[in-house]
């Protein structure tokens, strides 16, 4: 992978990791349009994923920092209790991504289907944008997060292991009309995110290692301005998705999935069809 082809990918991860468009969704359009080899770039996703998270980390540092002091010394407070939050919102994705990640995975690296993966990543577009314009137009009571609304919130996470169907819009969607703070469903959603990340990334990277991996310097090198460019956009679209989720603009996403939908078919048609 060419140098300035590894940072547009990156910069395409670590935007649309946090914003609500669908990272792998977008990260497969780029492979697509830059004639990359998406059977070869478990590394590479296995690297700007490892930017992204560490650039939630970056952000929520002192959250994090917090949780865990508070888990380790058993104090039962709202920290506490967010931190079982998350877990409880963890079981679905687990769940989902252990018995379905290998077959997803297969079917996205598979060559040959780089029609049905450009259509599928399309239609999944159509239903984010969906689901973040009803998140902003139904008004809903408001509430707080407890126990089975992050069992839910973590369904709607679980889902978004479907290519094109984002994991941010989908969490944050579900939290808003559940009724939950927006400051708080941005929150949420980033957290309970990084365990699912650097679970999926063990996983890969044990598959990885399960065969035999070389690599060469030019590939080496573009992974380490893959790894920068995801983590400086992710860094910033992170802290950026916050300020939007307070401000109520999640249409506006919704209006760019249905363009990027539209074009993801398009470019199945015109390059496959």
């Amino acid at each position: 992978m060419e140098i300035i082809e590894a940072i547009l990918l990156g910069i395409v991860q670590g935007l649309s990791e946090f914003l609500p468009i669908s990272s792998s969704g977008h990260l497969l359009l780029g492979q697509h349009l830059l004639n990359q080899d998406t059977e070869g770039s478990v590394l590479f996703i296995i690297t700007v994923h490892a930017a992204t998270a560490l650039s939630t980390i970056v952000v929520y540092r002192k959250d994090l920092a917090k949780i865990f002091m508070d888990l380790i010394t058993f104090k039962w407070n709202d920290s506490y209790n967010f931190s079982l939050f998350i877990l409880i919102s963890m079981i679905p994705a687990a769940a989902v991504g252990f018995t379905m990640e290998d077959m997803i995975d297969d079917f996205m690296t598979n060559p040959a289907n780089s029609f049905a993966q450009l259509m599928l990543v399309g239609c999944s577009l159509f239903f984010t944008a969906f689901v973040l314009y009803i998140a902003e137009v139904v008004r809903v009571k408001k509430g707080i997060i407890n126990y089975w609304k992050s069992f839910v919130i973590g369904v709607s996470q679980a889902v978004a292991i479907i290519p094109g169907v984002s994991r941010s819009g989908s969490t944050i969607a579900t939290s808003l009309l559940l009724g939950v703070n927006k400051k708080k469903a941005a929150r949420f959603s980033f957290l309970m995110a990084l365990p699912v990340i650097l679970g999926a990334m063990a996983k890969k990277i044990l598959d990885l290692n399960s065969g035999s991996t070389s690599i060469s310097s030019t590939e080496g090198i573009g992974l380490v301005f893959g790894f920068i460019a995801a983590f400086v956009s992710g860094y910033f679209a992170c802290t950026w998705m916050i300020r939007l989720v307070r401000k109520s603009k999640l249409r506006y996403f919704s209006y760019y999935c249905i363009v990027a939908g539209i074009g993801a078919i398009i470019l199945a048609f015109v390059k496959y069809g």
